[in-house]
């Protein structure tokens, strides 16, 4: 879809002004519906319709005209830039983000800046920060997004112009709004794509990624704002260019064997039985176990992923960094208390507070070291698996997405379960998508694929596959 759109506007076949506008305001109408953008940025957006047009015929650039809407902890210069979160209500940095940069160099239109959980934190994106609205599921206005990126995936379902959504995952926030809308969601190896510009929520963990309609649609983006970024000393010096997807003759999968635990939905499994036995007539299929990752998974995940939070926000105290006030009268221990608990949102106090005291210098060795001494062993047990197998397929969440009155029946501990399909390929740094293999019901059920590092060419194929299977069987 998107390749003939860029086409069309490199041989100037479509008035991008025109384009733009209508489609500024068709996102207005949508974000007046389901509340999935935290700033729609038109003023700037059309300026980059200016300068697009200007360039010369052929020359406009590999994404040239292509709608991108940006997760809301990305910088995009002169736009504002909250990540969600009060505490950095007004913010518009004055400097883009390498992947906004390199988009913006191959004549992207950068449309607005996609709801999320405050800073990342959530895996259903109701925790949105203090007078942040919840962004809806487009399939059914009563469920759930999947967070943190939530805003990304609805809007990626909704629309129906050429558009892909550049988002961020730290513990599952491409996959699970993927699953739950009904898109493709790719996260790459940690460091493929530059996080310069990226608000932090755990540096060892955060990737940037894109939500599309098909897996077509991720290529000529991901090879836009992939490769090396002197700003970013975590970023990948080689660089790739993914090829056009191709039906492979033969992989060897390997399906996770927890897919089919009682914590799964009935409905998931059967569906997930029906998927191998269609495509096992083309490729080996194998059981794998992952038990180590699914043991220590989510506790590895929130002990590591807390701990770099509490360390990043700390910045964020009303005096150089974020919302100010004026401290007179006070002293900091009370006004830096008053500045974070009138604008930081609850599920941000509770990630601070268990944050903090993972790395204090009393429970700093117990917890946060013996954490990242476990997350070696998680690496260790999927690379083993990779020598036996191109890939590893599970489902991406436990249920399709579940309603708001579901979710508000949750406890904490439940909430963060959720993403026990998803921690353990991005604590791994490894490549991995999410991409809708059945449904049930109207609601989209979204198939994890995972391969090796650096293999996104695999992947790719693989998802290609997967789709393929999916066009043919109606799904």
């Amino acid at each position: 879809m998107i390749i003939e759109h860029i086409n069309n506007v490199n041989c100037e076949k479509i008035d991008l002004t025109s384009f733009a506008k209508s489609v500024i305001d068709e996102i207005k109408d949508i974000n007046s519906k389901i509340y999935c953008f935290n700033c729609v940025c038109e003023d700037s957006a059309l300026k980059d319709v200016q300068i697009v047009s200007k360039r010369k015929k052929l020359e406009k650039g590999t994404l040239a005209g292509l709608i991108i809407s940006v997760k809301d902890n990305i910088c995009v210069k002169d736009v504002e830039t909250t990540a969600g979160s009060k505490i950095l209500s007004g913010y518009k940095p004055v400097f883009n983000a390498t992947v906004v940069e390199k988009l913006k160099m191959e004549g992207a239109i950068i449309v607005g800046k996609t709801s999320m959980d405050e800073f990342g934190f959530g895996g259903f994106n109701i925790n949105t920060g203090v007078d942040f609205k919840v962004p809806l599921n487009p399939i059914d206005l009563k469920r759930s997004t999947g967070g943190s990126s939530g805003g990304s995936g609805a809007v990626t379902k909704v629309v129906d112009f050429a558009h892909v959504s550049i988002a961020e995952s730290t513990g599952g926030s491409i996959e699970c709004p993927a699953s739950f809308c009904g898109d493709v969601g790719f996260c790459p190896t940690y460091g493929r794509i530059s996080r310069f510009g990226l608000i932090s929520y755990a540096n060892s963990l955060d990737k940037i990624g894109i939500l599309s309609k098909d897996v077509e649609d991720i290529i000529p983006v991901f090879n836009a704002v992939a490769g090396k970024d002197n700003k970013d000393p975590t970023c990948i010096t080689d660089t790739i260019k993914l090829k056009k997807a191709i039906a492979k003759k033969k992989f060897k999968i390997g399906i996770i064997s927890e897919s089919f635990d009682d914590y799964i939905a009935d409905y998931i499994k059967e569906h997930l039985r029906v998927l191998i036995n269609l495509i096992q007539k083309k490729h080996e299929i194998f059981e794998v176990s992952l038990p180590f990752t699914f043991k220590y998974g989510v506790p590895t995940y929130y002990i590591i992923a807390t701990s770099e939070a509490s360390t990043n926000l700390s910045k964020f105290c009303g005096l150089r960094y974020g919302i100010q006030a004026d401290p007179k009268t006070k002293t900091f221990s009370n006004f830096f208390s008053e500045i974070r608990s009138e604008n930081l949102g609850k599920e941000a106090k509770r990630r601070i507070l268990l944050g903090t005291y993972a790395r204090m210098a009393g429970y700093r060795d117990e917890y946060y070291l013996k954490a990242t001494k476990v997350r070696r062993l998680i690496i260790d047990e999927y690379k083993e698996a990779f020598k036996k197998y191109d890939v590893l397929i599970s489902p991406t969440t436990p249920m399709c997405a579940p309603l708001f009155s579901e979710i508000s029946k949750m406890d904490v501990v439940e909430q963060y379960l959720f993403d026990q399909l998803t921690v353990g390929p991005n604590l791994a740094g490894l490549p991995h998508a999410s991409i809708p293999f059945a449904k049930f019901g109207e609601m989209p059920l979204g198939l994890m694929v995972v391969s090796d590092h650096y293999k996104e060419q695999e992947l790719i194929d693989f998802l290609f596959e997967i789709e393929k299977v999916g066009k043919e069987n109606g799904i």
